[in-house]
Protein backbone atom coordinates (compact mmCIF):
# COMPACT_ATOMS: atom_id res chain seq x y z
CA UNK A 1 0.00 0.00 0.00
CA UNK A 2 1.48 3.06 -0.97
CA UNK A 3 1.56 6.40 0.92
CA UNK A 4 -0.67 8.39 -0.52
CA UNK A 5 -3.82 5.62 -0.28
CA UNK A 6 -2.85 4.68 3.71
CA UNK A 7 -3.01 9.01 4.13
CA UNK A 8 -6.36 9.02 2.46
CA UNK A 9 -7.74 5.60 4.36
CA UNK A 10 -6.25 7.53 7.92
CA UNK A 11 -7.87 10.51 6.66
CA UNK A 12 -11.41 9.17 5.72
CA UNK A 13 -11.28 7.01 9.02
CA UNK A 14 -10.56 10.47 11.17
CA UNK A 15 -13.37 11.86 9.35
CA UNK A 16 -15.97 8.66 10.03
CA UNK A 17 -14.66 8.86 13.42
CA UNK A 18 -15.69 12.71 13.96
CA UNK A 19 -19.04 12.02 12.13
CA UNK A 20 -19.86 9.39 14.73
CA UNK A 21 -19.15 11.13 17.10
CA UNK A 22 -20.92 14.21 16.11
CA UNK A 23 -24.65 12.07 15.41
CA UNK A 24 -23.87 10.46 19.14
CA UNK A 25 -23.60 14.11 20.51
CA UNK A 26 -26.39 14.70 18.33
CA UNK A 27 -29.26 12.39 18.50
CA UNK A 28 -30.25 12.78 22.25
CA UNK A 29 -31.26 16.93 20.95
CA UNK A 30 -32.78 15.88 17.84
CA UNK A 31 -34.89 12.79 19.67
CA UNK A 32 -35.67 15.53 22.38
CA UNK A 33 -37.36 18.04 19.79
CA UNK A 34 -38.81 15.63 17.61
CA UNK A 35 -40.84 13.94 20.88
CA UNK A 36 -41.88 17.45 21.91
CA UNK A 37 -43.85 17.52 18.22
CA UNK A 38 -44.82 13.83 18.44
CA UNK A 39 -48.54 12.98 18.99
CA UNK A 40 -49.33 10.86 22.90
CA UNK A 41 -49.60 7.44 20.71
CA UNK A 42 -46.45 7.91 18.85
CA UNK A 43 -44.54 8.91 22.24
CA UNK A 44 -45.32 5.54 23.77
CA UNK A 45 -45.49 3.66 20.76
CA UNK A 46 -42.75 0.68 20.44
CA UNK A 47 -41.51 1.18 17.05
CA UNK A 48 -38.92 3.03 16.33
CA UNK A 49 -40.44 6.31 14.57
CA UNK A 50 -37.65 8.90 14.43
CA UNK A 51 -39.38 11.50 12.59
CA UNK A 52 -43.05 12.31 13.46
CA UNK A 53 -45.83 10.83 11.48
CA UNK A 54 -47.93 13.44 12.53
CA UNK A 55 -46.75 16.42 13.98
CA UNK A 56 -48.40 18.45 16.25
CA UNK A 57 -48.55 21.13 18.65
CA UNK A 58 -50.29 20.48 21.60
CA UNK A 59 -47.79 19.45 23.96
CA UNK A 60 -46.37 22.94 23.04
CA UNK A 61 -49.07 24.75 23.03
CA UNK A 62 -49.91 23.07 26.73
CA UNK A 63 -46.96 24.09 28.16
CA UNK A 64 -47.58 28.10 26.70
CA UNK A 65 -50.89 28.15 27.76
CA UNK A 66 -51.51 26.28 31.36
CA UNK A 67 -47.88 26.67 32.41
CA UNK A 68 -46.47 24.84 35.50
CA UNK A 69 -47.80 24.90 39.10
CA UNK A 70 -49.90 27.64 38.65
CA UNK A 71 -47.02 29.63 36.69
CA UNK A 72 -46.40 30.94 33.12
CA UNK A 73 -43.68 29.34 31.18
CA UNK A 74 -41.85 32.82 31.30
CA UNK A 75 -41.50 32.99 34.83
CA UNK A 76 -39.28 30.04 34.86
CA UNK A 77 -37.07 31.21 31.98
CA UNK A 78 -37.05 34.65 33.73
CA UNK A 79 -35.87 32.96 37.02
CA UNK A 80 -33.03 30.83 35.17
CA UNK A 81 -32.11 34.04 33.55
CA UNK A 82 -31.62 35.76 36.70
CA UNK A 83 -29.66 33.29 37.93
CA UNK A 84 -27.56 32.64 35.31
CA UNK A 85 -27.25 36.31 34.33
CA UNK A 86 -26.05 37.02 37.78
CA UNK A 87 -23.63 34.39 38.14
CA UNK A 88 -22.04 35.19 35.46
CA UNK A 89 -21.40 38.50 35.97
CA UNK A 90 -21.06 38.45 39.72
CA UNK A 91 -17.94 35.75 39.06
CA UNK A 92 -16.69 37.06 35.95
CA UNK A 93 -15.54 40.07 37.84
CA UNK A 94 -14.07 38.05 40.81
CA UNK A 95 -12.68 35.84 38.63
CA UNK A 96 -10.79 38.31 36.76
CA UNK A 97 -9.66 40.95 39.75
CA UNK A 98 -8.74 36.94 41.45
CA UNK A 99 -6.58 35.75 38.12
CA UNK A 100 -4.96 38.50 38.13
CA UNK A 101 -3.41 38.72 41.35
CA UNK A 102 -2.20 35.29 40.95
CA UNK A 103 -0.89 35.96 37.31
CA UNK A 104 0.68 39.36 38.44
CA UNK A 105 1.69 39.20 41.72
CA UNK A 106 3.86 37.17 43.66
CA UNK A 107 3.14 36.02 47.16
CA UNK A 108 3.18 33.21 49.84
CA UNK A 109 1.22 30.14 49.47
CA UNK A 110 0.64 30.96 45.73
CA UNK A 111 1.35 27.56 44.44
CA UNK A 112 -1.07 25.99 47.21
CA UNK A 113 -3.53 28.16 46.28
CA UNK A 114 -3.89 27.39 42.70
CA UNK A 115 -3.59 23.72 43.36
CA UNK A 116 -6.40 24.16 46.46
CA UNK A 117 -8.56 25.49 43.06
CA UNK A 118 -8.16 22.23 41.49
CA UNK A 119 -9.13 20.26 44.43
CA UNK A 120 -12.01 22.27 44.81
CA UNK A 121 -13.11 21.71 41.52
CA UNK A 122 -12.85 17.92 41.45
CA UNK A 123 -14.51 17.50 44.57
CA UNK A 124 -18.56 16.49 43.34
CA UNK A 125 -21.04 19.14 43.80
CA UNK A 126 -23.42 16.88 45.79
CA UNK A 127 -20.50 16.42 48.74
CA UNK A 128 -21.49 20.06 49.40
CA UNK A 129 -24.47 20.00 49.40
CA UNK A 130 -25.44 19.77 53.23
CA UNK A 131 -22.19 22.73 54.39
CA UNK A 132 -23.74 25.18 51.73
CA UNK A 133 -27.77 24.83 52.50
CA UNK A 134 -26.78 25.00 56.26
CA UNK A 135 -24.79 28.40 54.92
CA UNK A 136 -27.31 29.64 52.93
CA UNK A 137 -30.26 28.92 55.83
CA UNK A 138 -27.85 31.18 58.36
CA UNK A 139 -26.83 34.19 55.90
CA UNK A 140 -30.96 34.15 55.05
CA UNK A 141 -30.86 33.45 51.69
CA UNK A 142 -32.85 30.02 51.94
CA UNK A 143 -35.60 30.03 49.23
CA UNK A 144 -34.43 32.97 47.62
CA UNK A 145 -32.80 33.72 43.98
CA UNK A 146 -29.78 35.41 45.29
CA UNK A 147 -28.27 32.41 47.36
CA UNK A 148 -28.45 30.45 44.37
CA UNK A 149 -26.43 33.02 42.31
CA UNK A 150 -24.19 32.49 45.01
CA UNK A 151 -23.93 29.05 45.07
CA UNK A 152 -23.32 29.02 41.20
CA UNK A 153 -20.82 31.52 41.51
CA UNK A 154 -18.50 28.99 43.76
CA UNK A 155 -19.55 26.31 41.92
CA UNK A 156 -17.51 28.00 38.63
CA UNK A 157 -15.40 30.27 40.17
CA UNK A 158 -12.47 27.50 40.79
CA UNK A 159 -12.31 26.92 36.96
CA UNK A 160 -12.80 30.38 35.50
CA UNK A 161 -10.05 31.44 37.58
CA UNK A 162 -7.77 28.93 36.61
CA UNK A 163 -8.94 29.06 32.92
CA UNK A 164 -8.43 33.29 33.09
CA UNK A 165 -5.13 32.93 35.16
CA UNK A 166 -3.38 31.95 31.23
CA UNK A 167 -4.83 34.39 29.41
CA UNK A 168 -3.42 37.10 32.17
CA UNK A 169 -0.22 35.92 32.13
CA UNK A 170 -0.65 35.50 27.96
CA UNK A 171 -0.19 39.20 28.25
CA UNK A 172 3.31 40.76 28.07
CA UNK A 173 4.32 42.94 31.23
CA UNK A 174 6.08 45.67 29.07
CA UNK A 175 2.06 46.79 27.56
CA UNK A 176 1.49 47.72 31.41
CA UNK A 177 4.78 49.19 32.29
CA UNK A 178 4.76 51.33 29.13
CA UNK A 179 1.24 52.62 30.08
CA UNK A 180 2.65 53.25 33.64
CA UNK A 181 5.06 55.34 31.99
CA UNK A 182 2.82 57.64 30.10
CA UNK A 183 1.10 58.34 33.14
CA UNK A 184 -1.58 55.83 33.45
CA UNK A 185 -2.38 54.44 37.24
CA UNK A 186 -3.01 50.90 37.77
CA UNK A 187 -6.60 50.77 37.63
CA UNK A 188 -6.50 52.75 34.33
CA UNK A 189 -4.23 50.37 32.97
CA UNK A 190 -6.00 47.24 34.01
CA UNK A 191 -9.29 48.48 32.31
CA UNK A 192 -7.21 50.14 29.13
CA UNK A 193 -4.61 47.93 28.69
CA UNK A 194 -5.39 44.22 30.02
CA UNK A 195 -9.16 44.17 30.42
CA UNK A 196 -9.14 44.05 26.06
CA UNK A 197 -6.25 41.76 25.79
CA UNK A 198 -8.36 39.06 28.39
CA UNK A 199 -11.58 39.51 27.10
CA UNK A 200 -11.92 36.89 24.65
CA UNK A 201 -10.87 34.89 27.69
CA UNK A 202 -13.39 36.41 29.78
CA UNK A 203 -16.09 35.37 27.51
CA UNK A 204 -15.40 31.82 27.09
CA UNK A 205 -15.74 31.37 31.09
CA UNK A 206 -18.44 33.08 30.78
CA UNK A 207 -20.68 30.50 28.21
CA UNK A 208 -18.79 27.92 30.26
CA UNK A 209 -20.42 29.65 33.54
CA UNK A 210 -23.72 30.59 32.13
CA UNK A 211 -24.66 27.02 30.62
CA UNK A 212 -23.42 25.83 34.46
CA UNK A 213 -26.13 28.18 36.10
CA UNK A 214 -28.83 27.39 33.27
CA UNK A 215 -28.89 23.99 33.79
CA UNK A 216 -28.27 23.35 37.36
CA UNK A 217 -30.94 21.39 39.06
CA UNK A 218 -29.66 19.53 42.33
CA UNK A 219 -28.57 22.94 44.04
CA UNK A 220 -32.29 24.37 42.95
CA UNK A 221 -34.20 21.33 44.35
CA UNK A 222 -32.81 21.82 47.89
CA UNK A 223 -32.65 25.92 48.33
CA UNK A 224 -35.65 26.97 46.86
CA UNK A 225 -39.65 26.20 47.85
CA UNK A 226 -41.60 28.74 46.41
CA UNK A 227 -43.00 27.82 43.25
CA UNK A 228 -43.25 31.35 42.00
CA UNK A 229 -39.34 31.23 42.35
CA UNK A 230 -38.39 27.79 40.63
CA UNK A 231 -36.32 27.59 38.10
CA UNK A 232 -36.90 25.68 34.53
CA UNK A 233 -34.92 22.53 35.87
CA UNK A 234 -36.95 22.63 38.88
CA UNK A 235 -40.11 23.40 37.06
CA UNK A 236 -40.08 20.34 34.86
CA UNK A 237 -39.91 18.23 37.83
CA UNK A 238 -44.03 19.12 37.94
CA UNK A 239 -44.05 17.39 34.37
CA UNK A 240 -43.56 14.09 36.90
CA UNK A 241 -46.26 12.10 38.56
CA UNK A 242 -46.53 9.23 40.76
CA UNK A 243 -48.83 7.53 38.20
CA UNK A 244 -47.75 8.87 34.84
CA UNK A 245 -45.18 11.10 33.63
CA UNK A 246 -46.46 14.07 30.76
CA UNK A 247 -42.99 13.50 28.16
CA UNK A 248 -44.20 15.35 25.46
CA UNK A 249 -44.84 18.64 27.52
CA UNK A 250 -41.17 17.87 28.91
CA UNK A 251 -39.40 17.73 25.78
CA UNK A 252 -41.34 20.61 24.66
CA UNK A 253 -40.38 22.31 27.66
CA UNK A 254 -36.96 21.50 27.51
CA UNK A 255 -36.83 22.31 24.14
CA UNK A 256 -37.61 25.93 24.80
CA UNK A 257 -35.13 25.95 27.96
CA UNK A 258 -32.40 25.31 25.41
CA UNK A 259 -33.38 27.89 23.03
CA UNK A 260 -31.71 30.85 25.14
CA UNK A 261 -28.49 28.71 25.95
CA UNK A 262 -27.89 28.04 21.50
CA UNK A 263 -29.04 31.86 21.13
CA UNK A 264 -26.63 33.21 23.88
CA UNK A 265 -23.89 30.32 22.30
CA UNK A 266 -24.26 31.82 18.62
CA UNK A 267 -24.03 35.47 19.74
CA UNK A 268 -20.57 35.04 21.53
CA UNK A 269 -19.28 32.06 19.49
CA UNK A 270 -16.57 33.63 17.48
CA UNK A 271 -15.33 35.26 20.66
CA UNK A 272 -15.09 31.90 22.59
CA UNK A 273 -12.78 30.04 19.98
CA UNK A 274 -10.15 32.81 19.48
CA UNK A 275 -10.44 33.14 23.46
CA UNK A 276 -9.62 29.45 23.54
CA UNK A 277 -7.49 29.40 20.24
CA UNK A 278 -5.38 32.34 22.44
CA UNK A 279 -5.22 30.47 25.80
CA UNK A 280 -4.19 27.29 23.60
CA UNK A 281 -1.14 29.31 21.72
CA UNK A 282 -0.06 31.83 24.17
CA UNK A 283 -0.43 30.23 27.44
Amino acid sequence: MSPLVRRRLGRVALNSAGVAVLLFAIFPVYWMVATAFKPTDEIFSTEFQPIPLNPTLDHVERVFTKGVAGHSIWTYLFNSAVVALGAVLIGAVIALLAATAVARFRFKLRTSFLILLLIVQMVPAEALLLPLFLMVRRLGLYDQLLGLIVINVGLTLPFSVWMLRTFVAAVPKDLEEAAWIDGAGRWATFWKVLFPLVAPGLVATSIFSFITAWNEFVFALTLLDDPAKFTMPRALQFFIGLRSTDWGAIMAASTLMTIPVLVFFLLVQRRMVSGLVAGAVKG
